[in-house]
């Protein structure tokens, strides 16, 4: 799972909705300014999607980011 920083507006769709909570709120800020989550348990993934689904700016996928 990857962030794509830079489109995170920091809405916290992600922390509140996975149903294994591999999110948590940070103060890591984008070059928007905003606080985005952190990804803090990658382990307890089980790539159910519902982080993307529901990510309202796109600011999540699963796989590698084109340009890595």
């Amino acid at each position: 799972m990857k962030f794509i920083e830079s489109l995170c507006k920091g809405c916290g769709y992600c922390i509140e909705f996975c149903p294994n909570n591999v999110f948590e709120k940070s103060d890591k800020r984008n070059v928007k300014g905003t606080t985005m989550p952190e990804i803090v348990y990658p382990e307890k993934c089980t790539l159910c999607k519902l982080c993307v689904m529901l990510c309202p700016d796109f600011a999540l996928t699963i796989g590698e980011v084109e340009g890595e």
